[in-house]
């Protein structure tokens, strides 16, 4: 798997947003959309994502190995969120990727002031 993320989206920052009830940064979540396809991609190590993940879905992420064949570097679209419930969000974007574009779908909890992806999926 290439471990070359030059000129990737830096994640340098972790994913707290205020009080409970605060919505999340839309920047925010479409950077960590953008890193996981390019892990999916294999274009990003599963390890750039270990403090943005639950310990399950690292494990997933890490047991998924490559799930987007792509031509090109992936490049995430347009993000759309749905708060189903306080402290529980749930997104998904279009993954741009050449030829084929893929959806990336994932649900985020919110684990004190952090939020955690707890399950992803894409198609």
């Amino acid at each position: 798997m290439p471990q070359d993320i030059d000129g990737a989206l830096a994640l340098t920052t972790p994913m707290i947003w205020g009080p409970p009830g605060a919505q999340p940064d839309e920047r925010k979540l479409r950077h960590l959309t953008q890193a996981l396809a390019e892990v999916l991609a294999g274009r990003r190590p599963p390890q750039a994502l270990a403090d943005r993940l639950t310990e399950r879905a690292y494990r997933d992420l890490v047991r998924a190995g490559r799930m987007i064949h792509a031509d090109r570097p992936p490049f995430t679209g347009s993000v759309h969120m749905k708060q189903p419930r306080d402290g529980a969000m749930e997104m998904c974007a279009l993954v741009h990727c050449g030829d084929r574009n893929h959806v990336l779908a994932l649900r985020l909890e919110r684990h004190g002031n952090q939020w955690l992806c707890t399950e992803f999926e894409t198609a």
